[in-house]
């Protein structure tokens, strides 16, 4: 690891609390007139993900920092006007258009190493390219078809082509519809001035970097590495040259680096009240979130139904900037089901109850249904609370 500067500063655990809720977009008045695209640009990715419980991910990002945002607001936002692309960060993830340049060291790794395994004929490549330039933006179901005959990762070989060509950096994901990728050629929907991989490889560190402490305020070697899933070495590489600054943070076992600008002014204003998607990077990494909030997060859709503890989709409930309990959603027709409730204490009554009807409203449902909570008071409590 790099050798440290002596830290800038020493915040408490709850100063760096604040200022990571700041950096998130949770703490203070949001800036509502950039919208939608000013979260992405804020956040500098947005996590896809392809399940859907209130809406997807990607929908409760925004929703999350500003409020009842209409769906198809959001996703113009993400996809009309050439703002955005889809690509390789934390996972795949919406990012800014003028971040394409400072992705070109992923686009070269991705180009020298041989990927899935997968062998194409001779042509394939060329041809979905040839096709694409000629019929504009196309779905892998309009380029031949996404699969064989087999299971769904039998890909078909234009399937194949096509995401190495997305991985590449000639082809782009402009928009997702009806949540199948829309494929473009890069030179038709990047930006002329943006469509180059002029800049180094430490020169796309340092910003990925920059940007990373940036959007989360404070954080460990780990947590900025991880936001664009960088590696530790690659991080070590750039830090010192990044403009993030050294400091320590009460409780922290490990050195933390934070935006210089955020330790400027004292994180104050209003705290959002909300339910956060598992997706969203104030929650994503599990280990930042146990260290900041001391509470233990984990998405359980893919374990077992009999394992999971907090079910399917948990939300993880954000309130006067602590995490203070979870609900796991369903929608049954206009009823919005809180299927498991887990509340830290009597307090967050009001707070759930706040956010799941604030949650129906902007999903189109007229009613509240509390399922199962952690004790048949605590459900009848919240069932109260919901009703007045």
């Amino acid at each position: 690891m790099t050798s440290l500067p002596p830290p800038a500063a020493e915040l408490s655990a709850d100063e760096a609390r604040r200022i990571a809720l700041r950096a998130q977009g949770f703490l203070g008045a949001a800036d509502r007139r950039a919208g939608v695209r000013g979260v992405l640009r804020h956040l500098g990715a947005v996590q896809l993900d392809t399940i859907s419980v209130l809406a997807r991910s990607h929908e409760l990002i925004p929703y999350a920092r500003l409020g009842a945002v209409g769906r198809k607001t959001v996703e113009d936002a993400y996809w009309s006007g050439g703002q955005s692309f889809e690509y390789w960060s934390h996972a795949a993830c919406i990012l800014p258009v003028e971040e394409w340049p400072h992705f070109a060291f992923r686009r070269r790794a991705y180009r020298s190493r041989p990927h899935w395994n997968h062998e194409l004929p001779d042509g394939a490549y060329e041809q979905v390219i040839k096709q694409l330039r000629a019929e504009g933006p196309l779905t892998a179901t309009d380029l031949g078809g996404a699969k064989n005959k087999g299971e769904w990762w039998d890909w078909s070989a234009s399937k194949v082509a096509v995401e190495r060509a997305l991985m590449y950096g000639e082809v782009v994901c402009t928009e997702r519809r009806g949540w199948k990728r829309v494929y473009d050629l890069a030179e038709r929907a990047i930006p002329n001035a943006l469509l180059h991989d002029d800049l180094d490889d430490v020169e796309c560190l340092r910003r990925l970097v920059r940007l990373a402490g940036q959007s989360l305020g404070v954080g460990t070697r780990a947590d900025i590495a991880d936001y664009h899933r960088l590696k530790g070495e690659q991080f070590d590489a750039v830090v010192a040259d990044s403009g993030l600054v050294p400091v320590t943070v009460q409780g922290w076992s490990k050195p933390a680096w934070a935006d210089p600008a955020a330790l400027a002014t004292e994180p104050r204003g209003r705290h959002r009240t909300t339910l956060l998607s598992p997706f969203d990077s104030l929650v994503w990494e599990r280990a930042r979130t146990e260290r900041i909030f001391g509470f233990t997060h984990r998405l359980e859709a893919y374990v077992p139904k009999p394992k999971r503890i907090h079910g399917y989709f948990a939300m993880p409930l954000l309130s006067g900037g602590r995490l203070i309990g979870r609900v796991d959603p369903a929608r049954e027709g206009r009823t919005l089901v809180a299927k498991q409730v887990s509340l830290d204490s009597p307090k967050a009554v009001q707070p759930m109850a706040q956010a799941l009807l604030e949650a129906a409203e902007w999903v189109g449902c007229d009613a509240v249904r509390v399922e199962r909570a952690g004790s048949p008071q605590e459900a009848a409590a919240l069932t109260s609370a919901l009703a007045t």
